[in-house]
């Protein structure tokens, strides 16, 4: 199955009309799609307000973000290789999972992409003393256009 159907089997909806923002959210260098933070809705400090479950749905929620992002500026999943994330974690001092909170996202990929395939990516996942406007996850994404 190709990964668009495979998002599209998850149940991850696409709308290629949204508005357009502030910021570009994903810019094209060569085969390269580098895209901006995406964050999640959900809200909190991990260790604090949400356990490590929480901010694993938060992360997921940033990742299917990312997809409907890279949806919309290329109008397909198929084609891309994930290369990496970069997982940012509101979390407190002794918070040391964040790793486990960003799988949220990794796993994601692999189920779509394949994780022996072009889901297998590098990754980075790193605490932060806050986030804008609370939010609890903030990744970024590398993606390969591919043929």
């Amino acid at each position: 199955m190709n990964p668009e159907n495979k998002a599209k089997e998850l149940g991850i909806p696409f709308r290629d009309d949204a508005e357009i923002g502030y910021l570009n959210m994903v810019v094209s260098y060569g085969n390269m799609l580098i895209t901006s933070g995406h964050v999640s809705k959900i809200k909190g400090k991990l260790g604090d307000d949400l356990n490590v479950d929480q901010g694993y749905l938060a992360a997921k929620e940033c990742g299917i973000w990312i997809l409907q992002t890279i949806h919309q500026k290329i109008g397909s999943l198929n084609n891309i290789k994930v290369l990496k994330l970069f997982g940012m974690v509101n979390s407190t001092l002794d918070f040391t999972d964040q790793h486990l909170v960003i799988n949220g996202a990794s796993d994601l990929y692999h189920e779509i992409f394949g994780k022996d395939s072009h889901g297998y990516h590098a990754r980075s996942a790193v605490g932060f003393a806050q986030l804008p406007t609370g939010v609890a996850v903030e990744i970024e994404a590398v993606f390969e256009l591919i043929d």
